[in-house]
């Protein structure tokens, strides 16, 4: 059976501000299995990174609140944890990769000290263990000279090397679930592929579950066992990735797959995706997707619930089948 480590129920995260309030999470459900990865999707702004930041407690209160749901990580309800409670859990049991190191790192400490502090935090071990433990950690995420880089600054180190040294950071205390946070921005082809076989190999060898939060659907194909589709912070789709690449249901998951270029793209005009992402502080009252949907009906003017099309693939659109339908025609 299927070992479940984290399971988010209806999470809802919500931002008083001065024009309303607006609805980051709203509703959001998933699981996350040990040893399998699951992959996060959607355009900027959609709730990607927020539903990430409601599971760890990083969301800022005041304005964010968790306005409902709930987030089980093994048998515990995050939701339900003290703060004191949920930073024994940040950065031992669950750990996160942000998405800039460059901001993420404490320019004024090297970076062996950064990943050594979080060893000495967690399970107790004196400076000279905790600095040994740093430098197998730079060594085993491919940094070379390993002890040499350990006594250096952030700045001193290429994004690369930031990015594998917040990894590093990351698995210091052998965490059974990592969120990598667009774990490969800004970075060249190259050093994308190398971060990705880093991070498939670590997964390898601990186990873990991982959740990958990233806009590029190539790293999503070649990483991925589950995918979760997100738009206007609700999830619209949910399946195996084999299933969401070659069956995709929601119109909106097909417009994201047809705006990927391909090598017989040629000269072709690359397909969009019309118009905007709604106002997070007056969505519609039905379909959030359907102002942009070529397939909008009358029925996209009431809330749409999640529907089972086939096993675990589900979909947010009470048209599917007769979009699919069209399709084929």
């Amino acid at each position: 059976m299927p070992n479940t480590i984290l399971r988010v129920c209806d999470l809802k995260t919500y931002f008083d501000t001065e024009s309303g309030v607006v609805r980051a999470v709203d509703g959001v459900s998933f699981e996350v299995e040990a040893g399998r990865t699951l992959g996060i999707v959607g355009e900027s702004g959609c709730g990607k990174s927020m539903t990430a930041y409601s599971i760890l407690g990083l969301i800022p209160q005041p304005p964010g609140r968790i306005a409902g749901g709930e987030v089980f990580f093994e048998d515990r309800d995050l939701l339900q944890l003290t703060s004191r409670q949920i930073r024994e859990i940040r950065g031992n049991d669950i750990a996160m990769i942000f998405q800039e190191p460059m901001t993420s790192l404490n320019p004024v400490f090297t970076v062996g000290e950064q990943i050594a502090e979080a060893i000495r935090l967690h399970r107790g071990a004196d400076r000279k263990e905790a600095w040994r433990r740093a430098v197998e950690l730079l060594d085993l995420v491919d940094i070379p000279l390993a002890e040499e880089r350990a006594g250096s600054y952030p700045h001193e180190l290429s994004g690369g090397m930031r990015q594998r040294a917040m990894i590093a950071m990351a698995i210091s205390c052998d965490p059974k679930l990592l969120i990598a946070d667009e774990p490969t921005t800004a970075l060249d082809v190259t050093i994308q592929a190398q971060i990705l076989d880093v991070l498939r190999r670590l997964q390898e060898e601990l186990g873990m579950g991982l959740m990958l939060i990233t806009h590029d659907l190539g790293i999503v194909a070649e990483m991925a066992h589950e995918v979760l589709v997100m738009y206007a912070g609700q999830v619209v789709e949910q399946a195996d990735v084999k299933t969401l690449f070659g069956s995709p249901r929601h119109p909106y998951t097909r417009g994201l797959l047809a705006s990927v270029p391909t090598m017989s793209s040629g000269t072709e005009e690359l397909s969009t995706i019309e118009g905007t992402v709604p106002d997070p502080v007056r969505f519609p009252a039905g379909c959030r997707f359907a102002p942009r949907c070529d397939f909008a009906a009358e029925a996209c003017d009431r809330p749409q619930a999640l529907l089972d099309v086939e096993g675990r693939h589900v979909v947010r659109c009470g048209e599917w089948q007769r979009v699919s339908q069209k399709d084929m025609a």
